[in-house]
């Protein structure tokens, strides 16, 4: 499954190279939250150096519909629900600095971008409720929203509001502008480098090439790979499905603007300017990391959806994003416990093309010692109320009974045949727990247990990955690591 981005990008991985032994910020992910910190604490002259696990954009920003919007579905409206119009309006600032950030980097570097209207819509009259507490909040914090009275969709919606003058790009276009930008000023790139650990103080970063000594270290890799902040308890990990398709004309055309359903069926929707005019892109029918026992089915749905309002429509492409969202709605972006040099930043809840760059102008203000923004003190400020705490509760109950069910399952022994093609399937071999998959003709038995914290991992068809349905770490077919709060591979099981 690969992104449209990735697919037409000319760029080729870098071999991974040697470490240096030290730098004053070690940057750990090369997504838009990881280098926007880097080049901009590299130009404020700090030695940055970036290491990535596998390569530019591998995990959500390569993989995002790259919506800069700050009108953000129901988000708003989720956050109020939590705390006051002071953390809204914060927030609102936060994505507001984090959207011009981009824009003036993209207007710098020369990245195409452009300038859409954002509608946030219902697929349903009774849906208009929650309009209306999305124009609210979103009013409340300063937001000139409108109600639209009309749409391009080319089907009936239970009602609209819109916000002007939002933008879209291809988000690996600016990853990789980013990357030129930031090694022009002097900053270094290891890909295909993991790290493994930090010391207490974040002064030694381990590595699976070695070790690095940095005062100051950024954890900008979707999901913290540490569990000394316990942000394990407090975010939870989803995935959603991203399609392209070529419309023909004479039918139903691909819309302007940028839509996103409040309702159900979950759908988001844009364009992208392709080589013989546009793409529709559309996304949606998200669910929980490793939760969802028949994930093909999820991509069936918007394909034929898809099919239904624009007769015709070709795919093209087929992919997919991990996304991580906090109890409280609220980003965390923040130091972890045993000294102030780690910090991280997670829980963007879809919203990372912008809540990544806040995040960053705030945790460089933090490395080179400047005053935080306003915003930045607004919100971490903010700690988990009754409701968040119930929410959390929740969330742990889930962890709870996906990891019995998961055991339970895996006591069982499994028949002796391989898997079908495109499957894959967990069992007990004597005292061990194995993963076996059939994937390209390859049959591959790994552990079936996840590295982070022993989940019992599920097989996920529509992207032939092990996922673990406790805190979202996922695996390829062959034991490899893909993304999450896990740092090693599943070990191999011999035949």
């Amino acid at each position: 499954m690969t992104s449209l981005w990735h697919d037409t990008s000319s760029r080729a991985p870098s071999a991974g190279g040697s470490l240096p032994e030290h730098a004053q910020l070690v940057v750990v992910g090369a997504g838009i939250t990881g280098l926007t910190t880097a080049l901009l604490a590299q130009r404020a002259g700090v030695d940055v150096l970036v290491l990535e696990g596998r390569h530019l954009g591998a995990a959500a920003t390569g993989n995002t519909t790259a919506k800069v919007s700050l009108l953000q579905g129901t988000i708003l409206s989720a956050i109020r629900a939590h705390h006051d119009d002071d953390a809204v309006r914060a927030y609102v600032q936060a994505n507001a600095a984090g959207q011009q950030q981009v824009h003036e980097l993209m207007d710098e570097l020369g990245v195409a971008y452009q300038r859409e209207a954002a509608y946030t819509y219902v697929n349903h009259d009774s849906g208009i409720s929650t309009l209306e507490k999305e124009y609210d909040a979103a009013s409340a914090a300063g937001l000139p929203v409108l109600w639209a009275e009309t749409t391009e969709l080319p089907y009936r919606t239970g009602g609209a509001i819109r916000l002007a003058d939002q933008l879209q790009m291809d988000p690996v276009e600016l990853l990789e502008a980013l990357h030129r930008a930031f090694v022009d000023a002097g900053g270094r790139v290891v890909e295909g480098v993991r790290v493994t650990g930090l010391g207490l103080r974040s002064d030694t970063v381990q590595t699976t090439y070695g070790v690095v000594r940095a005062p100051h270290v950024v954890l900008a890799t979707g999901a913290p790979i540490l569990d000394r902040g316990g942000h394990f308890t407090r975010l939870v990990a989803e995935r959603s499905y991203a399609l392209a398709f070529r419309v023909p004309d004479g039918g139903p055309a691909v819309p302007d603007g940028m839509y996103l359903a409040a309702d159900s069926p979950s759908r988001s929707l844009r364009y992208a300017p392709h080589d013989d005019g546009r793409l529709l892109l559309v996304g949606g029918n998200g669910h929980e990391v490793g939760r969802e026992p028949d994930t093909q089915r999820r991509v069936d749905e918007l394909v034929s959806w898809t099919e239904e309002h624009w007769p015709g429509a070709v795919l093209t492409h087929q992919w997919s994003a991990q996304d991580y969202a906090a109890e409280n709605q609220l980003p965390i972006v923040q130091s972890l416990p045993g000294g102030s040099g780690i910090q991280v930043a997670t829980g963007f809840h879809k919203w990372g093309m912008s809540n990544g760059p806040a995040a960053a102008i705030a945790m460089v203000a933090h490395v080179t010692g400047e005053a935080e923004p306003s915003w930045r003190a607004e919100m971490r400020r903010r700690v988990p109320g009754v409701r968040d705490l119930a929410e959390a509760t929740r969330a742990g109950t889930k962890v709870g009974f996906h990891a019995v069910r998961g055991w339970t399952g895996a006591l069982a022994p499994f028949g002796s045949s391989a898997p079908a093609p495109g499957e894959g399937h967990v069992h007990r071999e004597g005292a061990s727990v194995v993963a076996t998959s059939n994937v390209d003709g390859r049959v591959c038995s790994v552990s079936g247990i996840c590295t982070h914290l022993g989940g019992i991992l599920q097989w996920n068809a529509a992207e032939t990955s092990w996922d673990c349905p406790l805190h979202g770490s996922r695996f390829a077919a062959d034991g490899t690591l893909l993304e999450g709060m896990a740092t090693k591979d599943l070990s191999q099981v011999d035949d």
